[in-house]
């Protein structure tokens, strides 16, 4: 008796010690890409921010279109997807949903063969991507166009992959210039290749990322969604707080050069490009339908209510409730205010 009532007191003493030692759900979460568009997640693997709520996260790569198959057939339950793939995918059937934005926009620049100077010069040539309809495809597109070219003015080139095979199909001779992003692209341009443009000197050109997660899986455990939101939250912070740990956790997932990575961080901290409040704003969606791949897509666009795919009452909730309050400051309010006001509604 004696042993059970010393049982008793501890438990009472630290309530909640058993509630920690509950198994974590064991979850698996895509990412698509090997560029900042991701680092959120990486801290939040490696900073224990999924334990923290409740999640035992197995992040798997696999570039698009493996990630909205992940998601679609539930072997992962959230990708961090471009808010154009996202909006071509949900606009097929309905079936996924974005809930939020972390991301703004990579550095990722245009580069070129060395005797090519100019986007005027890409007239006829050829032009790497992923595949038709990709984020580079679409980057691409928004950067001719400054230059007065549309995408029937190159031959566009499917490279599969991600970013390391269009530099290295860029750098063989197979492409005559691709989208790349940072770090990557300051190797190649050291090695003489050209940098016509990068889509983070024009506020508009949009290029964020998204939460997208399957809307039954949603449905059927809401919390898992908001607890990864907040998850993520509390990952961007750390990115701010503390640019050493923001460096090991992204060297723990793609090895690069650190004084390449530094400035990249360095520059992402500088034009806050990562979302603290993460509403995905309207003009974002606006111009994602006003860029579309070609006609066939932009009629199946143009007939979608993206309302129904794109929600924004989750971050909705957190506001009201204060958790970016509580995370980041009382600062933060004037911020969470602008942003409601400029949501996709």
């Amino acid at each position: 008796m004696r042993r059970i009532g010393f049982l008793m007191t501890m438990m009472l003493a630290v309530p909640g010690a058993w509630a920690q030692q509950a198994p974590l759900q064991k979850i698996t979460i895509n990412y698509p890409t090997r560029t900042g568009q991701v680092w959120p997640l990486y801290l939040a693997k490696e900073g224990g921010y999924y334990r923290k709520y409740g999640f035992d996260v197995n992040l798997a790569f696999g570039v698009h279109p493996a990630g909205i198959a992940m998601v679609v057939s539930g072997e992962a339950v959230m990708t961090a997807y471009t808010l154009e793939q996202a909006m071509i995918a949900s606009s097929k059937d309905g079936s996924l949903v974005a809930l939020g934005t972390p991301f703004k926009k990579s550095l990722f620049a245009l580069m070129a063969q060395k005797n090519i100077t100019s986007m005027r010069e890409l007239k006829g040539k050829r032009v790497g991507v992923s595949q038709i309809g990709d984020a580079p495809y679409n980057y691409t597109s928004g950067l001719i166009e400054k230059a007065g070219l549309t995408p029937r003015d190159v031959e566009w080139v499917p490279i599969g992959g991600d970013v390391s095979a269009r530099a290295a199909a860029l750098v063989g001779g197979r492409v005559d210039a691709t989208m790349i992003t940072a770090p990557v692209y300051f190797k190649v341009e050291a090695e003489g290749f050209k940098n016509l443009a990068n889509i983070s000197d024009y506020e508009d050109i949009y290029a964020p990322s998204v939460y997208l997660f399957k809307k039954s899986t949603v449905a059927a455990n809401p919390k898992l969604a908001e607890s990864l939101i907040k998850a993520h939250a509390e990952a961007i912070k750390r990115f701010y707080d503390d640019k050493a740990f923001a460096m090991k956790a992204y060297q723990a997932w793609d090895k690069q050069d650190p004084g390449e990575l530094a400035r990249v961080y360095d520059h992402y901290a500088q034009v806050n490009t990562y979302e603290r409040v993460p509403y995905i704003p309207a003009a974002a969606v606006q111009y994602v339908l006003a860029h579309p791949a070609d006609e066939r897509l932009a009629a199946q666009m143009r007939a979608f209510d993206f309302r129904k795919v794109i929600d924004n009452s989750f971050v909705d909730r957190l506001v009201k409730e204060g958790f970016f309050e509580q995370l980041f400051g009382p600062g933060i309010k004037a911020e969470e205010d602008r942003k409601a006001k400029l949501a996709f509604r």
